[in-house]
C-alpha cells in the first residue's frame, strides 16, 4: 500500500486543508504515515501568504529531497495554487504541483504521479472542499471548523484573494452538523476560522447563492450561525478567530453573552493605528472608530479577551504614522498582538506603492511594538493570578529523571478560554505525580480546574485542583499534533 506523510506549513486554514488531503487520500486506499522515512509520497503542504512563508516552504522541499530521496514530493496549498507552473518548471526535485482550489481531487493526482509521470494541476476557487475529516493535526479535544473561503476585502497588501479566491461560505446546517458530530466525538474546543467572519454569509445576498436558513431581520448571518450552534447540546466552547474590524459584526455580542460556552474572545486584525496607512490598506476605519469598537465590546463583555494584528512598514508609513500605531496600542492595550514587519507580495496593489519603507526599519517597528505588546500582556494577565479556572490539557511534560530535583512534582502544558492555540501563552500546570488521582486526571485531551498562581511573561503557572472532563477518545477521529 502506497505511504504518504504531510509536511504541514502555514496557518489554521491550511491545517484543515491538510487534514482534507489526509481524509481524501486514506478514502482511495493510501495510508498516511508520521514517519518520513516510510514515505512513498512526502506532500509538503505550503503557505504563499508573505516571503519568508513562501522561503520555509520551499526551503522545506529541497531538505526533503536531500534527506528522503526515495520519496515523490508533491507541493500543496497556497503556494501551489499560486505560483503552480513556475515552480514545476523551476524545481526538478517537486514530482507533483496540486493546488488547493479542488482537494477532493488529490488522490487521482497522485495516482498519476505514481505512475512516474510528473505532472502540476490546479482548480478554480468554486465552492468549498469540505468533508468528515478522519485526522485532525490538534492536540487532542480540540479542532479548527472553516465556516469561510477566500475574501472579497482586497487590502491593498493582502494576496488571499488572488490565492483563494473571492468570498464563498458554507451553509448555516453544514457547519452546525459538522461542529454537532465534533463535539460526539469528543471535541470541547470549536475553533471557528476563516480569512474574515465578518463577512460570513454576505455572498449569500448573489442569487445564484441562496442561504439553507432565511435571513432573520436585525440579525447577520455570523450571529444567526452563533444562534444555531447555542442550541447544540454538550461540554464545548466556541471560539470565533478573525473578525474584520471594519464590518465587526456587534450583534454577535449578545448571542456570546447568553451563552457560557461562546469564549469571550475577538482575534481583530487593526494591521495600523493611522488613518491614512489604513486607508492606504484598502480599509475604510480609523483609529478612533477601532477604539471605539474595543470600548463597545468591553462595556458589554467586561472579561473579554482582544487579540489583533500589526503590519508595521507598509509603503508610505513615516516616523510619525508609526508613532500613531504605538500610540493607539497603548490605548486599546489588547490582550495578545502579533506585529510583522510588511511584505511585498506579487500583484497585489500595494507592491507598486511608492514611499517603500527600508526592511530592517519595519522590523525595528515591529520589535517596538512587540515590546510594548510584552507589557500589557503581563499586566492584563494579573486579573487572572488567584483565580480558578478550567484547562485544556495539551501535553504532559517528561521527567528528566536523572536532573529533576523534585521526582513528585509534575508538568503539564495546558490552555484557558483566553489562549487560542499557537498563538497566545499557556498554563503552566503542576499537579502531584505521587497522587494517581491527579497522574490520572493530568492527561492530554482532558480538562482540567486549576488555580492560576502567578503569571510569568505571556504565561501563567497554575497548580491542578480537580479533572472536570475526560473526553472519550472516538474510533472516528484521530488527534495527531503537526507543528
Amino acid at each position: 500500500m502506497t505511504k504518504f506523510f504531510i509536511d504541514q506549513h502555514g496557518c489554521a486554514k491550511n491545517q484543515t486543508d491538510g487534514e482534507l488531503i489526509s481524509t481524501f487520500l486514506e478514502e482511495n486506499g493510501f495510508i498516511q504515515t508520521f514517519d518520513a522515512s516510510l514515505a512513498d509520497f512526502i506532500i509538503v503542504n505550503s503557505c504563499g501568504f508573505i516571503k519568508s512563508a513562501k522561503k520555509e516552504s520551499i526551503d522545506a522541499v529541497y531538505s526533503i529531497k536531500n534527506n528522503y530521496p526515495h520519496a515523490k514530493i508533491i507541493l500543496t496549498g497556497c503556494l501551489a495554487q499560486r505560483y503552480a507552473q513556475d515552480l514545476f518548471d523551476s524545481m526538478p526535485e517537486l514530482d507533483g504541483v496540486f493546488g488547493n482550489g479542488n482537494l477532493s481531487k488529490i488522490a487521482d493526482f497522485m495516482h498519476e504521479v505514481e505512475k512516474n509521470k510528473r505532472a502540476v494541476q490546479t482548480y478554480d476557487q468554486v465552492g468549498i472542499c469540505t468533508a468528515s475529516r478522519k485526522k485532525l493535526f490538534n492536540y487532542p479535544s480540540s479542532a479548527y471548523v472553516k465556516i469561510t473561503e477566500g475574501c472579497s476585502n482586497h487590502c491593498s497588501f493582502c494576496a488571499i484573494p488572488l490565492i483563494r479566491g473571492e468570498l464563498r461560505s458554507r451553509q448555516i446546517d453544514d457547519i452546525v452538523e459538522e461542529v454537532k458530530n465534533l463535539i460526539q466525538n469528543g471535541v470541547y474546543e470549536i475553533n471557528l476560522i476563516g480569512q474574515d467572519l465578518a463577512a460570513f454569509g454576505d455572498d449569500f445576498k448573489k442569487n445564484d447563492y441562496i442561504s439553507d436558513r432565511p435571513r432573520v431581520t436585525g440579525l447577520s448571518y455570523l450571529a444567526q450561525l452563533f444562534t444555531e450552534i447555542s442550541k447544540l447540546q454538550g461540554e464545548f466552547i466556541v471560539r470565533p478567530l478573525y473578525i474584520h474590524p471594519d464590518h465587526f459584526n456587534t450583534d454577535i455580542l449578545q448571542v456570546m453573552k447568553a451563552d457560557s460556552r461562546f469564549c469571550k474572545y475577538f482575534d481583530i486584525p487593526f494591521q495600523s493605528g493611522d488613518d491614512e496607512i489604513i486607508r492606504r490598506m484598502n480599509r475604510v476605519g480609523s483609529a478612533e472608530r477601532y477604539k471605539s469598537l474595543i470600548k463597545e465590546i468591553r462595556s458589554q463583555l467586561p472579561d473579554c479577551m482582544i487579540r489583533t494584528t500589526f503590519l508595521t512598514g507598509f509603503p508610505g508609513e513615516s516616523e510619525e504614522a508609526a508613532q500613531n500605531t504605538v500610540d493607539f496600542l497603548q490605548a486599546i492595550e489588547a490582550d495578545w498582538s502579533g506585529c510583522f514587519p510588511y511584505s511585498r507580495e506579487d500583484d497585489t496593489p500595494a507592491y507598486n506603492f511608492k514611499n517603500r519603507v527600508p526592511a530592517k526599519i519595519a522590523q525595528k517597528r515591529a520589535d517596538r511594538l512587540e515590546e510594548i505588546q510584552s507589557k500589557i500582556t503581563e499586566k492584563r494577565l494579573q486579573r487572572f493570578v488567584s483565580s480558578e479556572q478550567l484547562v485544556l490539557v495539551e501535553e504532559v511534560i517528561d521527567i528528566d529523571k536523572d536532573n529533576a530535583e523534585d521526582l513528585s512534582e509534575g508538568l503539564a502544558i495546558g490552555r484557558a478560554w483566553f489562549q487560542a492555540p499557537d498563538v497566545d501563552g499557556c498554563v503552566v500546570i503542576r499537579y502531584d505525580r505521587s497522587e494517581k488521582e491527579e497522574m490520572d486526571a493530568v492527561k492530554a485531551g482532558n480538562l482540567v480546574k486549576v488555580k492560576i498562581l502567578s503569571s510569568t511573561g505571556v504565561d501563567l503557572d497554575a497548580r491542578f485542583m480537580s479533572l472536570t472532563k475526560a473526553f472519550k477518545k472516538s474510533s472516528n477521529l484521530d488527534f495527531r499534533y503537526s507543528n
